[in-house]
């Protein structure tokens, strides 16, 4: 049984930072396999964040380029995002992905909330 566990929210002010890490189990690593993450504000519908490739390639929201770093250590099976400049409006749920070609699962989400 596939499973992620994210780990890392919480609550940070504004232009503070926070590390999100999400770990795989129950599943074998394939080269089409890609990770992401995806966030859904209340009230809106879930959006990409960012994805990484087994291979490195990452691909971001245009709203956190230049804030958000994704990475991965595919020995671990994990993906992490860490977050800086923080802004109210990064407030949601975020979600942890792993997809390849016929699969598609999602972790059970961790609360990131930026107020002052």
């Amino acid at each position: 049984q596939v499973q992620l566990v994210e780990s890392g929210g919480g609550l940070v002010q504004p232009g503070g930072s926070l590390r999100l890490s999400c770990a795989a189990s129950g599943i074998t690593f394939s080269p089409s396999i890609i990770m992401g993450w995806y966030r859904q504000a209340p009230g809106k519908q879930r959006d990409l964040v960012a994805t990484i490739t087994t291979t490195g390639n990452t691909n971001y929201a245009d709203s956190v380029k230049g804030r958000f770093t994704i990475s991965r250590e595919n020995d671990r099976k994990a993906v992490y995002l860490q977050m800086n400049s923080l802004a109210p409006e990064d407030t949601a749920v975020y979600y942890c992905n792993l997809r390849g070609r016929i699969i598609n699962y999602w972790g059970q989400g961790t609360q990131v909330t930026v107020s002052s």
